[in-house]
């Protein structure tokens, strides 16, 4: 018995030394903003004109026209979208991919959305 017990303590030893030495998971990549990219705020309008990336356009994923705002653009474009936590671009990004736009990145939160990209929060005046 005093076998058996030595023996599992080791082999949860074993395994714990294994999984605390893994590797660091990989960072997220860093969405591609190029001078093509579309930068999509799927924010409410008083959420953007609080402050957005430089340069994004404003397409409310929760209002009603979402997909005929966004089927407006060129599907075989590329985007790159953000909201306030990432929860409504993801959604974003899959109603795109239902849409058939091939080229859509979530930037995930803002905060996220400008490190990742570059790209400065400006204001609307």
């Amino acid at each position: 018995m005093k076998n058996l017990v030595a023996a599992l303590v080791l082999a949860g030893a074993a395994l714990f030394g294994l999984t605390a030495c893994s590797a660091p998971a990989a960072p997220a990549a860093r969405p591609s903003v190029s001078a093509d990219s579309v930068v999509i705020d799927v924010r409410t309008p008083g959420e953007y004109a609080a402050g957005h990336l430089d340069g994004a356009m404003n397409i409310d994923v929760q209002a009603s026209d979402f997909d005929s705002q966004v089927s407006a653009l060129p599907t075989d474009g590329d985007y790159v979208v953000y909201c306030r936590s990432g929860s409504r671009s993801a959604a974003a990004v899959a109603r795109m991919g239902d849409l058939g736009f091939t080229s859509v990145t979530d930037a995930g939160a803002m905060s996220a959305a400008t490190v990742s990209t570059g790209l400065p929060i400006v204001t609307t005046p």
